[in-house]
């Protein structure tokens, strides 16, 4: 009965259906849960004794994927079908769901049944086990000054005055515990997943936190023999809270294999998550320090493989291309630490938030004021500022200087891979946009060839390489090198005075296209 319903029962399937559904809590589709799984020991899957656990199940897919690679890898040990079910589903097969709907669908996906303990499952648990050993536990969050201490969830967004007791705690098990190898009082060979990415804050503009690190963090205490899992990139270069997680990950010995997918749609059709996803094999027996990792970037139907350390020098951020190496190597042996990066503001170059445009201290016409200072807000919109009203770098208003936003698309999946600029001089701006080159006293021509150098192909490439999302601060433009501005630069001036080789030229340009 097993054999037969995993092997005709879904067609069309309906996990690939969940699997385009587009939230916080991407489902995972079947074909890339079997990616997943080939990136494992197959011998695992002839083992009676491994153990698998999938602590944040939705539709149950990764446990049915495994169910279906034992049933046949068992085949000779336990000839018997119902014997060979029984052993598979109530001694190796484990999970955790991460809501009380995804429990339910994730034992009608592994069971094909609501209830393990009933007739029509597929293998029969005792009466006393009625979850099976797919478990769902309602978890509180333990808040402290408004956040959770396990979580970072914003008690405004997540709390009983703001949830009640009818909507869904989002407090996970895994990551609601100090002892995570307590829940099921057991050592696991194999954690494999797809965590939730992120909760709401209680920010502005539906501001959230990543959680997904958390969920990793937590499978290694439980010290599996490996650990699987789908996570968004951002950790590579950005994401909130997250600069600890990614020195531990860039430093981690045991990470074996790395599929990076920067353009989601590739990995989960249908969704799209800024800075694309990533899954990675640990496996606690191996040491890439002397075998390095093997990094495989996919693209549509291409895939590049390079065996490489996840740490380059003593960046503290993760390098997507290994085509990149060389051409940064050149770029920064030539210019040292006298990069752009240095002669960028911070994220409100003159004190003023987004919302600032719609304070009184803004005005659409300067009528009245003593001293008005143009300002440039959201959408290039022009008002008026009091000179007296700007909190900071008053200094800057009447020098040249270079405005551009602070998200933009380099570095991206999305195809706009433009870095739009304009000039100013005794403008000021709020936190929609940075400013560039305030601080380095340009002339008008100056500017204007700065501007025109931050468009070409090669500094939007340096760009996108400290880049992982829209995102667009100051660190960005680390890898940027400045020029002599007193002239302009081509993409074809730069090439040669960096020494970039042909299939260096290549890459750049099939990366990043021509400014519109």
């Amino acid at each position: 009965m097993a054999n037969n319903l995993y092997n005709t029962m879904y067609n069309p399937d309906v996990l690939s259906c969940i699997a385009n559904l587009s939230n916080d809590e991407v489902f995972t589709p079947p074909e890339v849960a079997n990616q997943v799984l080939d990136m494992l020991p197959q011998e695992l899957f002839s083992d009676p004794n491994t153990t698998f656990l999938d602590p944040a199940c939705k539709s149950g897919v990764f446990l049915r994927e495994i169910a279906k690679r034992l049933l046949k890898g068992l085949e000779n040990q336990y000839p018997d079908l119902q014997e060979r079910t029984d052993h598979i589903f109530q001694k190796q097969l484990y999970g955790i769901a991460i809501t009380e709907l995804t429990a339910h669908l994730s034992r009608r996906s592994l069971y094909c049944s609501k209830f393990p303990t009933g007739t029509y499952s597929v293998t029969r648990f005792p009466d006393d086990k009625p979850q099976g050993n797919v478990r769902y536990k309602i978890v509180q969050h333990r808040f402290v000054n408004g956040k959770c201490v396990f979580c970072n969830a914003a008690e405004s967004e997540y709390g009983k005055e703001k949830r009640g007791d009818d909507l869904e705690t989002h407090a996970y098990e895994l990551i609601h515990t100090t002892k995570p190898e307590d829940i099921f009082n057991m050592k696991f060979d194999v954690i494999i997943g797809n965590p939730p990415y992120q909760l709401s804050d209680g920010g502005a503009q539906a501001s959230a936190k990543p959680i997904y690190h958390y969920f990793v963090e937590q499978a290694k205490k439980m010290n599996p023999r490996y650990l699987t899992m789908i996570v968004p990139a951002r950790w590579y270069a950005g994401g909130k809270g997250l600069d600890d997680f990614r020195d531990r990950m860039l430093t981690d010995e045991h990470i074996k294999e790395l599929h990076d997918f920067p353009n989601t749609d590739d990995c989960f059709p249908g969704v799209n998550i800024r800075g694309g996803v990533c899954y990675f094999l640990w496996d606690k027996d191996y040491d890439n320090r002397t075998k390095l990792v093997n990094v495989v970037t996919h693209d549509q139907d291409k895939t590049d493989s390079m065996m490489r350390s996840l740490k380059y020098g003593d960046l503290d951020i993760f390098l997507r291309y290994g085509k990149s190496l060389s051409i940064l190597e050149k770029v920064m042996t030539a210019c040292g630490d006298n990069v752009m990066a240095k002669h960028v503001s911070s994220r409100k170059p003159f004190g003023l938030s987004t919302d600032f445009a719609k304070s009184s201290g803004f005005k659409s016409k300067p009528t009245g004021m003593d001293y008005p200072i143009p300002c440039y807000g959201k959408g290039k919109t022009i008002g008026y500022v009091e000179f007296n009203n700007i909190p900071n770098h008053q200094e800057w208003i009447g020098k040249w200087k270079v405005f551009t936003s602070r998200a933009n698309n380099i570095g991206t999946e999305l195809n706009d891979d433009n870095l739009n600029t304009f000039l100013g001089k005794k403008e000021i701006c709020t936190e929609s946009y940075i400013v560039i080159g305030a601080d380095m006293d340009l002339s008008e021509q100056q500017a204007i060839n700065l501007s025109e150098y931050l468009q070409t192909r090669f500094a939007r490439f340096c760009h996108s390489l400290a880049k992982a999302s829209q995102d667009a601060t100051s660190k960005t433009y680390r890898f940027v090198p400045v020029q002599d501005f007193n002239k302009g630069w081509t993409d074809e001036e730069l090439y040669k005075k960096y020494k970039l080789t042909d299939e260096e030229i290549e890459f750049i340009e099939a990366t990043i296209k021509e400014m519109e």
